[in-house]
């Protein structure tokens, strides 16, 4: 596809719409990069505008003059989704952040797409309600970025990904018409399910500048236990274990020694102990039944070879370890860990993963720390390769992650449980997924944007 290249009379139409103080042409390099390897696409133009209505007459005249556009959230992504491949406009959503509505009554929330997950978990915690989505890149991540790569977080394993609380979108199309895509209720079984098609669509279909969102009750007690293990394929066997025994944790985390320890002296947290014969460590975290739950779970763990449990039980101690598990990617990437990939198996099969991916540093000559969503088989895949520190357009890197995720189809699992495919995943699909699979997604793709506007050079080999 040829797109037009951006004029002065396209400029001019996008200062008429949005205003001259919302439309960018210089100083981008905020827009050129995202959270994504080292990364850096420049587009021509930043767009910001502050309603749907804007949102559509820019999306409705690039669809006329043929021009690319990559929608944006905070940039938070991991995977490319909001990097301007294709140049042409970028539309930032970090002016639609006003939070709508708390409906109490009904359990919903309505919210722009440019609404931070922190700002909305706060606002909702005044009111004693909770929305569980909440991923390490809360304080910054915008709502419509969660929704479009169907983000997870810390506390899915229990409560579900972002699209279990999704009931209705307001997305703008790629010829410019704005739809809702379903209903503010509960249930809905009334023509295709097109709130879910949408989510987790890493803005290659739309859009999504408003959301209604499900929350629930905030839960009243919490307890949290750090969990030393001395191996760490019993520390992956651990999580098994801990459902069988009835337990219904809110979150079961696992990191790797190298990843805590990294973490910790990041951080300087000295009142965190860390046994040097460590493999890994179990952050769990329990808010129901406290008592019943806190003791079943420690008896279970103890059958293992762990060291001392840390409880973390007052606010203070919560937030520390927390906050330790939420900068782990961070701190891991400073190191030199900056290729990451997003794997996700059967839970049974996490420690086979794990050293799976130990086994495959090794006959490449990399170093690997690996960290995540245990309680649902999410695991985070960091390489630290001593010569490329990307793997978009690397034949040594991708000849790697090839084996990689096909280890991961063996082993039952998938290439993304919650970052997306974006840019840097798309040439894996085919791994995953058969031909006619393919074929029919991107027949959906090109029904709804024939023009191939909607950032383009995303998920699909052929755009």
């Amino acid at each position: 596809m040829e797109y037009k290249v951006l004029t002065d009379d396209d400029l001019n139409f996008f200062r008429k719409t949005i205003g001259e103080n919302n439309v960018m042409i210089s100083e981008l390099e905020k827009y050129a990069s995202d959270s994504t390897e080292k990364l850096e696409f420049f587009p021509e133009v930043v767009l910001k505008p502050d309603s749907a209505e804007k949102v559509s007459k820019i999306v409705a005249y690039c669809y006329r003059e043929l021009l690319p556009i990559t929608p944006r959230g905070a940039g938070t992504g991991l995977t490319g989704g909001s990097l301007a491949v294709k140049g042409g406009v970028l539309i930032s959503l970090e002016k639609l952040n006003q939070l709508i509505e708390i409906d109490q009554d009904n359990f919903q929330v309505k919210v722009d797409a440019g609404v931070i997950n922190y700002k909305l978990q706060e606002a909702l915690a005044e009111k004693n309600l909770f929305y569980p989505p909440d991923p390490s890149s809360w304080q910054s991540s915008f709502i419509g970025g969660n929704i479009s790569t169907n983000a997870g977080g810390i506390k899915a394993v229990k409560y579900g990904v972002t699209s279990h609380y999704v009931l209705n979108l307001e997305v703008v199309l790629p010829n410019g018409e704005i739809i809702w895509t379903g209903a503010n209720t509960l249930k809905n079984s009334t023509g295709l399910n097109l709130t879910q098609l949408f989510t987790g669509s890493e803005g290659t279909l739309g859009i999504i500048t408003k959301a209604v969102l499900k929350v629930l009750p905030k839960p009243t007690h919490e307890v949290s236990l750090l969990v030393p293990f001395r191996n760490a394929s019993e520390a992956c066997e651990a999580v098994a274990a801990i459902f069988h025994a009835g337990l219904h944790p809110a979150a079961v985390e696992f990191m790797e020694k190298r990843a805590i320890d990294a973490t910790v002296d990041f951080l300087g947290e000295s009142m965190i102990p860390i046994e040097e014969d460590t493999e890994a460590h179990l952050l769990i975290s329990l808010d129901e039944n406290i008592d019943t739950e806190l003791q079943k779970c420690v008896e279970t763990l103890s059958k293992f070879n762990i060291g001392e449990i840390l409880f973390a039980e007052n606010q203070a101690e919560k937030d520390r370890v927390w906050h330790i598990r939420r900068k782990v990617s961070e701190v891991v990437k400073r190191n030199g860990y900056t290729i990451e990939e997003d794997t996700v198996v059967p839970r049974g099969n996490l420690a086979k993963l794990v050293n799976e991916m130990h086994k495959l540093a090794d006959r490449n000559n990399f170093k690997v720390v690996c960290y995540g969503h245990a309680g649902d088989g999410n695991l985070h895949v960091r390489i630290n390769h001593p010569d490329f520190k990307n793997s978009y357009n690397v034949p040594d890197i991708q000849v790697i992650l090839k084996e990689l995720f096909t280890i991961v189809k063996e082993l039952g699992g998938t290439i993304s449980g919650e970052h997306g495919i974006g840019l840097i995943q798309k040439n894996f699909l085919p791994i995953v997924f058969s031909e006619a699979n393919l074929e029919l997604q991107k027949s959906i793709k090109k029904t709804i944007d024939p023009r191939n506007i909607m950032n383009p050079g995303k998920i699909f080999l052929s755009t």
